[in-house]
């Protein structure tokens, strides 16, 4: 039986004989997690079929939860992976929502309000705040449904439930990760 949890700090409740299996992208917090409690790093295990240089653990492992599809993970930061039968064929990274809000705020601050989350990327923008977020939001979506040329598109991330309104018939899967680790485990 497998507990799945997301921990950003190490206040976990374990047995002393539990095993940890995790990924991190920040080495790091894994070394503190590793002096603490006997934790097993999946990274060295990820076999993901793609020729992407450098993609992130977590992306890779969300990808390996997919078959074939466009798998947008919208967190801190968005990124768009495109698997087919297995094979990650490239993807792209985008700054996260909150990202492009401090972004603007930082050009000037009148720009500094708050995004438009009901914009509706077929009519053109009529005021700031729909402008900024039409600005971010449009392109991506734009992006993503060319990509996907009737492919499933499946969504994560903490934004992804926020983005499928734009992609009829997506799916919102908020455990690809794990479910790619589960994945990793199973092939051992």
């Amino acid at each position: 039986m497998w507990k799945i949890s997301t921990h950003s700090s190490l206040d976990l409740k374990l047995e002393k004989d539990e095993t940890i299996y995790a990924i991190s992208v920040n080495d790091a917090a894994f070394r503190r997690l590793a002096r603490r409690y006997r934790a097993f790093d999946l990274e060295p295990f990820i076999n993901l079929d793609t020729l992407y240089y450098g993609l992130g653990v977590d992306r890779a492992a969300a990808c390996l939860a997919v078959d074939t599809g466009v798998l947008v993970d919208a967190g801190s930061a968005i990124t768009v992976d495109i698997m087919r039968d297995n094979v990650h064929l490239g993807g792209f990274i985008y700054p996260g929502l909150m990202k492009f809000q401090q972004m603007y705020a930082q050009i000037s601050p009148r720009l500094q309000k708050a995004m438009n989350f009901a914009i509706d990327t077929e009519t053109l923008p009529q005021n700031t705040a729909e402008a900024i977020s039409y600005g971010v939001i449009a392109p991506l979506v734009s992006a993503v449904k060319a990509l996907a040329r009737n492919k499933p598109i499946i969504l994560t991330g903490g934004d992804g439930g926020y983005f499928a309104r734009f992609f009829e018939g997506s799916i919102v899967d908020q455990s690809l990760v794990f479910k790619g680790m589960e994945k990793i485990i199973k092939e051992f």
